[in-house]
């Protein structure tokens, strides 16, 4: 592992190893993110060399990931300094070796609303806004529904049930780039649960819930309409305990998805922006009814 940064020779940026990736996953926790349980092992597998971490004194206090997707887009995302180390610069001197590492290609990130206009000053644009919305487990007409929307045409099936290449093919018209490596993990992990929507033999979409540290998530919610939307959401969230809290991450600009959201009364708790430096891609909004993670998009 090299030194991606030479500083004032106390502080050291350099990339995570595995380990140091768990214990970042900890800090976004403590931040009150609620990450997945099991997230470390996917999100590394996505990009190994995609962490950074500042060291001072030979003490880990800032984390930043610059995950790279095929040759053109990155994201970045655990932009964290440890509360005592705040203020001091080591923030923006790790934000700038993110940035660096992410050079000549467009990059996103899901940040809190207050920090956009310091985004905005390192070049980053409003895409749109991510609501966090949070619900309750099964209820009573789940199974109705379910039954429901299994007349649909197409049927609900499990991934496992799917090879892999079909998932990719069908998320390579929605995310903006190649992510195979993650989908393997995460599409595969035993603690995963993965529902997907077939008509005829084509994926039409679908949606992965994950236990969290409070909780569940489900993302990402892909569905070709908010019908097929609906019936994914639906399987998943009979699988979490009743009274069990999950979450869902709706874009604002998706009018379906927020309405799915209320639909099931959920409650909006949590907001961030989406940008980007470098074109604003055009992206399909109206098949993204959950995004996968806000911290690697």
């Amino acid at each position: 592992m090299s030194f991606l940064q030479p500083t004032d020779g106390a502080y050291q940026i350099r990339t995570m190893t595995r380990s140091e990736l768990a214990m970042v996953v900890e800090w976004a926790a403590a931040e009150g993110w609620n990450p997945g349980l099991y997230d470390v092992e996917c999100f590394y597998a996505a990009d190994p060399s995609g962490f950074l971490i500042g060291v001072l004194n030979n003490e880990p206090i800032a984390s930043i990931s610059v995950v790279k997707y095929g040759t053109t887009f990155g994201f970045l995302g655990f932009y964290i300094v440890k509360p005592a180390f705040r203020g001091q610069g080591y923030g923006w001197q790790i934000w700038q070796a993110g940035l660096n590492h992410l050079k000549g290609r467009t990059i996103g990130l899901d940040g809190v609303l207050e920090q956009q206009d310091n985004y905005m000053k390192s070049g980053f644009r409003l895409a749109h806004r991510n609501i966090r919305y949070e619900g309750k487990g099964r209820s009573t007409n789940d199974d109705s529904l379910i039954t429901q929307a299994k007349n649909s045409e197409g049927k609900l099936v499990s991934l496992a049930s799917v090879p892999l290449t079909t998932v990719i093919n069908y998320e390579s018209t929605i995310f903006l780039a190649e992510r195979s490596a993650f989908l393997d993990c995460w599409l595969n992990s035993p603690h995963h649960t993965v529902i997907g929507w077939l008509h005829r033999q084509h994926l039409l979409g679908y949606g992965v819930l994950r236990p969290c540290q409070q909780g569940y998530k489900i993302g990402p919610l892909f569905a070709d309409s908010p019908q097929i939307a609906e019936a994914i959401f639906l399987a998943l969230k009979a699988g979490i305990k009743p009274g069990s809290p999950f979450y869902l991450d709706v874009l604002e600009a998706n009018a379906a998805a927020v309405a799915l959201a209320q639909k099931y009364q959920l409650t909006s708790v949590f907001e961030t922006a989406r940008m980007y430096r470098g074109p604003v891609p055009e992206l399909p909004l109206n098949r993204i009814f959950g995004i996968t993670t806000f911290e690697l998009g």
